[in-house]
């Protein structure tokens, strides 16, 4: 299992309680870990309801350490986490997973 996490939450956010947008999906609905028997692990990510970009993430799992890069690159480029949304990755890989996690984002407070 390779783990991936990018830590971004700023803790100024954090401590306002303010609502955060949260999608995780555990690896044993991604085919690609279904497909290599790697089944442990999960995938979330967590954005900032408002500003709607991406706070941090985590992938652990099969593929991780290179799903990641997507999040990574729209955490740098500072834009709405609804661009990496409706991007279309190649398949069958873990990073097509990611737009359906961030399709599936649900309020929550930490």
């Amino acid at each position: 299992m390779r783990p991936a996490t990018i830590i971004a939450f700023f803790p100024e956010r954090l401590a306002t309680g303010r609502p955060l947008l949260i999608g995780r999906r555990p690896m044993t609905r991604v085919n690609r870990a279904v497909e290599k028997g790697e089944t442990a692990g999960f995938m979330k990510i967590v954005v900032d309801a408002d500003s709607r970009r991406i706070l941090g993430a985590a992938i652990l799992g099969t593929g991780g350490d290179e799903a990641i890069h997507g999040i990574l690159d729209m955490m740098s480029a500072r834009v709405a986490y609804d661009e990496l949304r409706w991007a279309v990755p190649i398949h069958p890989t873990v990073s097509e997973l990611i737009p359906t996690v961030l399709q599936e984002m649900k309020e929550s407070v930490l």
